[in-house]
């Protein structure tokens, strides 16, 4: 019997996901054992090179138009006092973003980036998880919907970030849901909350699974009960990318939330993902150790808006730059016995 739910058109786009291409990473590894260097010796950033062909399906990857988007989303829990900013900053923020004067700004103007950022009805919270769902299965579907049409024809290369004041709370919501285990496990400082606010957001956590309790069996049931629309709207993103061919750069403990329901309802959801880094917020390297992903930094960001996410992708433009333009044996007249002249 078919499934009438607005979710099981997720469901069935899930089960046509894409895997790699074998022989893009094949021709890969044959001209990287052909540049003049030892075997192996970049390390990482070779295996980074073969990632990249493989879900962009090029024997020769591109980075000629990757781009960061940030979905913004605010969230009724707020007023259960789990944050140490107001609501208002949302809206600011955006505007910051306009003017180009947040650090996510720069980063991509540094790594020469696209960005874009998706006002996901900002100044309409969601319901407080605490005492309601946060949407209902329709505006839950619409909203991966809007995420997955944010990634853009051409892209070459995603990076997945969020900004909402109170969403490292639904991000420890998600997760208790999905793992199990303490409540206070999950649960971060965030934005930078004293130890009374600590408390106050262990218990909102606390007080949503009891409210939802009996309805946390089915991921995409978790997120419309505990999510939110950008949380929403990043897991359409990085769905729609795997259909499109275009790998997938996450940031950090909000974005890796939404990486984490794919990855309940299939774990082969996430095989075009890289985590960018790995965050301070939470339990963020436990998540990333569940979910398979080996993060690429390690910077104790916990900034949100992306910025984990670029950092990445500049190391990512790096690493394609050596395999493409870098000299084979042949090109330089280097004999390949032995090591090519350098290294450690």
């Amino acid at each position: 019997m078919t499934d009438p739910s607005p979710f099981a058109d997720i469901r069935r786009l899930i089960e046509t996901m894409p895997g790699p291409d074998w022989e893009a990473t094949g021709a890969i590894a044959a001209r990287e054992a052909r540049l003049t260097k030892p075997a192996g010796a970049l390390g990482r950033m070779e295996q980074l090179v073969a990632w990249l062909g493989a879900w962009q399906g090029k024997p020769m990857p591109t980075l000629d138009r990757p781009l960061v988007c940030v979905f913004a989303g605010s969230h009724g829990v707020t007023k259960r006092g789990v944050s140490a900013f107001p609501d208002a900053v949302n809206r600011q923020m955006l505007e910051n973003f306009a003017a180009g004067g947040g650090a996510i700004n720069q980063i991509c103007a540094a790594y020469g980036l696209g960005f874009k950022v998706f006002d996901l009805a900002i100044d309409l919270p969601t319901g407080d998880i605490t005492e309601a769902s946060a949407l209902d299965e329709k505006a839950t579907v619409a909203t991966m919907a809007f995420g997955m049409e944010a990634v853009a024809a051409g892209t070459d290369c995603v990076g997945i970030g969020e900004m909402g004041i109170g969403n490292t709370t639904i991000a420890a919501a998600l997760y208790a849901a999905l793992f199990g285990g303490e409540p206070a496990h999950w649960v971060g400082r965030g934005t930078g909350l004293d130890d009374a606010g600590v408390v106050r957001k262990v218990a909102a956590v606390e007080a949503a699974l009891a409210h939802h309790a009996g309805h946390l069996d089915d991921p995409l049931e978790i997120l419309r009960r505990l999510g939110g629309r950008e949380v929403a709207a990043m897991a359409g993103a990085i769905l729609a990318a795997r259909l499109q061919r275009v790998p997938v750069v996450l940031d950090g403990y909000v974005a890796t939330a939404a990486a984490a329901v794919l990855h309940a309802l299939d774990p082969r959801a996430l095989d075009h993902c890289l985590a960018g880094h790995v965050s301070a917020e939470g339990a963020h390297a436990e998540v990333l150790d569940r979910l398979g992903l080996v993060p690429l930094l390690a910077l104790g960001m916990r900034l949100g808006e992306g910025s984990g996410a670029g950092m990445a992708m500049g190391l990512l433009k790096g690493a394609l730059a050596c395999h493409r333009d870098m000299a084979t044996f042949e090109q330089a007249g280097v004999s390949d016995k032995g090591h090519s002249g350098s290294g450690e």
